[in-house]
């Protein structure tokens, strides 16, 4: 059997993107493959990162400007695995590509198309909180920055086709089969949210301003629905007092999900800080079971949480969220050292645990790929980069639930490991560097 000197990584979010750049630039050929329009994963949603409160989106813009560069990583968008066959250094793999009716040789991401789209949709970045056209990019930063059409939501008024100077709407594209021959296999594909509707005493879905993590991320965001203003969604005020519930989703035998999600204590901390630097008159609570802050910095992050943002800490369980018909405020119950309380908050945001991504279920079968009681792809203690079959490595929260340092460092690892299988054909399928003739 022939060794093949390429890699096809599963997953464009910030562990995919790292495991390509390392891969790339030690002379093998990548394939990043993402079934969204644009690579960057739920990183580009996020407003900044813990426990440094640096800007998410400054730290992984030049990744994604590397990833989508790079003469040896090809960027396959809108895809999904079909088939896979082989071993270890060898594997014919089958994609199945679907169309963006947009031509990506020819869009120059100029955008005229989607200012003059008269169709409005469910703007899916910023979580339902805004709309977008039926030809978009799903945010400005996008990689590649090519526009896609929601043909779902299209209305077929041919008016991107006849704006667009570049000639690149194509309405006829259709469904295609890629196959491609690579010697291993990274899968980073992430995780999927909790749905906090599931907990129906929380009146996530019901109540307009019982908001999820995520959601808030993008209220905090200045490339948000709200240009940065902490305002809640139901009347756009200002809430005064928001109060984060942990947990939910995570810890929870009801849902079944019973195994902590890692970094829900701390992201929330990040997000009360950011509110009150947003606006230091606002009161912020925290109800939550334990503080689970592991990793170095985070303990300190908590403490200053406390004394310099003065954010309130309640140990317990919320057990009911109830709405005031009128204010919309939002009435909690819950008992503290003891004692039943109520009180009364503007804005609540639940903490919502990692989930599998909802198709890795059928996506182990196609890979031959064992998963555990939880869903997360099944790894050993001492190996925690390697999946059941040979070839095929994990990194990021598709193994189990883990923050963006530690998905990173992984991904850096299942590069390693990936590239070990295929050594001896370094260098074979590389772009040849071409410098300018001197004359």
């Amino acid at each position: 059997m022939k060794k093949v000197g390429a890699v096809l990584v599963v997953g464009g979010g910030i562990a995919g993107i790292q495991a390509s750049l390392d891969l790339a630039e030690s002379g093998f050929k990548v394939y990043l493959l993402d079934k969204s329009p644009s690579i960057g994963g739920v990183m580009a949603q996020l407003d900044k990162t813990f426990p440094t409160n640096d800007c998410a989106m400054c730290i992984l813009a030049p990744k994604l400007v590397g990833a989508g560069r790079h003469p040896n990583i090809q960027l396959i968008t809108n895809a999904s695995i079909k088939k896979v066959d082989g071993e270890a250094g060898h594997f014919d793999v089958v994609l199945t590509r679907k169309p963006r009716y947009v031509n990506e040789e020819k869009c120059t991401g100029c955008g005229v198309c989607a200012q003059k789209c008269p169709v409005e949709a469910i703007d899916e970045f910023n979580e339902g909180l805004s709309e977008r056209g039926s030809i978009y990019i799903k945010y400005p930063q996008a990689v590649p920055l090519v526009y896609a059409i929601d043909r779902e939501k299209c209305i077929g008024c041919t008016t991107c086709q006849e704006v667009c100077k570049a000639g690149a709407i194509e309405y006829e594209q259709k469904e295609e089969d890629v196959v491609l021959g690579v010697g291993s296999i990274i899968l980073a594909l992430g995780f999927n949210e909790f749905n906090p509707s599931l907990r129906m005493e929380y009146g996530y879905g019901r109540f307009p301003n019982v908001v999820s993590s995520i959601e808030f991320e993008r209220i905090l965001s200045a490339s948000g629905p709200y240009g940065g203003m902490v305002i809640r969604p139901s009347d756009g005020e200002v809430p005064r007092k928001i109060a984060f519930i942990q947990c939910v989703g995570s810890r929870d035998t009801r849902v079944g999900n019973t195994y902590c999600s890692s970094v829900c204590c701390m992201y929330s901390i990040k997000e009360a800080v950011i509110t009150k630097e947003h606006n230091p008159d606002l009161d912020c609570s925290i109800f939550f079971m334990d503080m689970r802050s592991y990793g170095k910095e985070f303990d300190d992050y908590y403490q200053r949480a406390k004394e310099e943002h003065e954010i309130r800490f309640i140990r317990s369980r919320v057990s009911k969220i109830e709405q005031s018909p009128k204010s919309q405020n939002l009435l909690l119950r819950y008992v503290e050292d003891g004692d039943p309380k109520e009180e009364e908050f503007h804005l609540v945001v639940l903490a919502a645990g990692m989930e599998p991504p909802s198709h890795t279920g059928e996506l182990a079968q196609k890979l031959g790929i064992d998963l555990n009681t939880y869903g997360f792809c099944s790894t050993r203690l001492f190996s925690p980069l390697e999946t059941s079959r040979p070839g095929i490595y994990v990194c990021g929260a598709l193994s189990s639930p883990k923050d963006i340092p530690d998905s990173v460092a992984q991904a850096s690892g299942a590069a390693v490991k990936a590239a070990g299988v295929i050594a001896s054909e370094r260098g074979k399928l590389i772009a040849k560097k071409e410098y300018p003739s001197e004359k």
